[in-house]
């Protein structure tokens, strides 16, 4: 884990997670429910997408126990995400019908509660990952149940014959008993850039982006595409720009919904642009300097990078440190 905590991938949100899971034991259904029968079992629980949280006289918790996190409501799915140095952690996926609106009020606070559990509510998990309550390790578990039962919610029926499919594999594998096909999670690849030129990099922004927000170019990978075609693809159809060299430089898992952000650095070979504005509200050449005032909010036109927990913001700060090459 030394190694592994150097590495710029390990800078980035939901990548911290300490969980060994034990997939060469899923199919082993005996241990999967022995560790769910002990006592000292936990679980993290979503529901419509987002994780339910306890907040209890002041505190917040969404680590439980799993009996406390199947007695919320209706279970569709409970999953095993992996054992720490203690017992088996689980993900409970509750049927939507759990959840009713919560009484009006502020815009921060959460509009669902679980049923007949008001403490119990439903947050948005990028905006409880941004309020540093939760440590790494928490944030990483809750990422990792979202990923995989944001695919269960909507993986119940069989994409080859149309009937129903059933849990296998402790929460890792869904199969039809009609035609016998087996469904696997899927995570979708993203590439994410940093377009550089010299001593400046490319940056663009979309009008969701918060005011004045300007960060790496990005875009899915597609079907029979190398990593290193998906940014030079992206690249010329986002700003009209050709580049040449490209190299891989961290990853970071991206429960939004289910996603791997492939972070790689890429030299342009040159500096006019065509911005596609379907794509990109606007993009600009930034130097190294003023990058460097962007991430200490000191930018003379109020611009800024994205947050720590992208990875855009550590493909940055790696390029301003000097510490991303090619």
């Amino acid at each position: 884990m030394r190694d592994a905590a150097l590495e710029l991938s390990a800078r980035t949100g939901f990548a911290f997670n300490p969980l060994d899971r034990l997939s060469e034991r899923r199919d082993d259904a005996s241990i999967i429910d022995y560790l769910a029968a002990e006592s000292t079992s936990r679980a993290v629980v979503i529901c419509r997408d987002s994780p339910v949280v306890l907040r209890r006289g002041g505190m917040a918790r969404a680590v439980m126990s799993l009996a406390e996190a199947e007695s919320l409501g209706p279970v569709s799915v409970r999953a095993f995400l992996g054992k720490d140095d203690h017992t088996g952690v689980f993900g409970v996926l509750l049927d939507d019908a759990a959840a009713v609106a919560a009484p009006p009020g502020p815009p921060h606070l959460p509009k669902f509660h679980i049923r007949d559990h008001e403490d119990a509510v439903l947050e948005d998990l990028r905006a409880l990952t941004g309020q540093g309550i939760f440590d790494p390790a928490t944030i990483g578990i809750l990422g990792q149940a979202k990923s995989l039962l944001y695919w269960h919610a909507r993986h119940g029926f069989c994409a080859n014959c149309g009937a129903q499919t059933r849990v296998a594999a402790a929460g890792w594998r869904r199969e039809c008993d009609a035609c016998k096909a087996q469904h696997f999670p899927r995570t979708d690849p993203v590439v994410i850039m940093h377009v550089v030129h010299g001593d400046e990099c490319l940056m663009g922004r979309q009008s969701r982006f918060a005011p004045g927000m300007y960060s790496c170019l990005a875009g899915f990978v597609e079907a029979g595409e190398t990593l290193e075609d998906a940014v030079r693809r992206e690249v010329f159809e986002e700003a009209g720009l050709r580049t040449g060299r490209v190299s891989y430089l961290a990853s970071q898992p991206w429960p939004f919904p289910s996603s791997l952000m492939i972070g790689c650095i890429a030299e342009a070979k040159g500096r006019d642009l065509i911005i596609d504005h379907n794509e990109l509200e606007d993009a600009r050449w930034f130097s190294r300097e003023e990058v460097g005032l962007m991430f200490r909010r000191a930018h003379p036109q109020g611009l800024s990078v994205p947050p720590k927990l992208a990875i855009a913001h550590h493909l940055l700060a790696a390029w301003a440190k000097g510490e991303a090459k090619l």
